[in-house]
């Protein structure tokens, strides 16, 4: 499998450093950027994000972890990746999931009461029929459309990774995915998820590659902090904080080869300490680029 680690942002970076930041993950060889939906947070869109850093860059590749799809026009967003791939192929690494992190966020993705999930499943059928340059009528319960097609139609269809936990959200990876990012999992919680996501793929005919499974981290030296405790408590009640987030660079390793044990091999790595990101990010690039394979 091929091990990678990239950076994940959320929303405590002024976009006023943006454009350093992206220079530095370049000119470091930092594998990727990932860039968090925080509508009302002073963070970067992280559509915007994207096209602004791959626009900027000739090698670092640009993900988002992750962007709500259900209440988004599928062929819209279409439109937008299938640019993306043009401008930056296979740089563009998108990751969908089906609410926002956020309660009061959710407003803003309207969805008809109980039919998230429906509609998750019609918008990723639509989307790929988009991307695939289908043109024929697409007509959902929810979604109709006289012709998905976007042009330019990509050379290659970007993958369309998708997040989640949840069972239906895992057996929707194995129906529609090409790949999985998740987040606020024990290594072991991980590892069931990646066995669920492979059955429910075998189930409908389908194969995930092996290297496509991957987990946000966060890391944390000076201690957890509350708001980011708040968010485990709700995410994954019960667990042992310190299987979720690593209180320094030591125990990351150890969380590393947890989630390598159980299946995992893409990691998002959030710096959620107090101190400067600049110091966070010179220890990732000593600690991290030379575990990749």
């Amino acid at each position: 499998m091929k091990i990678r680690f990239g950076v994940g942002l959320g929303d405590g970076t002024p976009l006023s450093e943006f454009g350093g930041i992206v220079d530095r993950l370049e000119s470091g060889g930092i594998d990727s950027l990932w860039l968090s939906e925080q509508i009302r947070s002073d963070a970067v869109d992280p559509f915007v994000g994207m096209a602004y850093a791959l626009s900027r860059t000739r090698r670092l590749k640009v993900g988002t972890s992750v962007a709500v799809l259900p209440g988004r026009h599928p062929v819209l967003v279409a439109k937008q990746l299938a640019s993306l791939a043009a401008l930056a192929p296979r740089r563009a690494l998108p990751v969908f999931g089906l609410r926002p992190a956020r309660p009061g966020e959710r407003e803003l993705f309207p969805a008809p009461e109980g039919r998230r999930g429906e509609l998750f499943d019609e918008s990723m059928a639509l989307l790929r029929a988009a991307l695939d340059g289908d043109d024929a009528p697409f007509a959902g319960e929810l979604l109709s459309v006289a012709s998905p097609r976007v042009g330019p139609v990509p050379a290659r269809t970007p993958d369309l990774w998708l997040g989640g936990s949840a069972p239906a959200g895992l057996r929707r990876v194995g129906r529609y995915g090409d790949g999985w990012l998740g987040s606020f999992l024990t290594p072991g919680a991980a590892g069931r998820a990646v066995e669920a996501i492979r059955a429910a793929a075998a189930e409908a005919g389908r194969a995930i590659d092996e290297d496509h499974y991957g987990i946000s981290l966060a890391v944390a030296e000076d201690g957890i902090p509350d708001a980011l405790g708040a968010a485990l408590r709700r995410g994954a009640p019960g667990a042992d904080p310190q299987e979720l987030v690593a209180t320094g660079w030591p125990r990351l390793h150890r969380l590393i080869d947890a989630h390598l044990a159980a299946g995992i091999s893409k990691f998002v790595i959030h710096h959620a300490g107090t101190g400067p990101l600049d110091a966070f990010l010179d220890r990732f690039e000593r600690e991290l680029p030379p575990r990749q394979n």
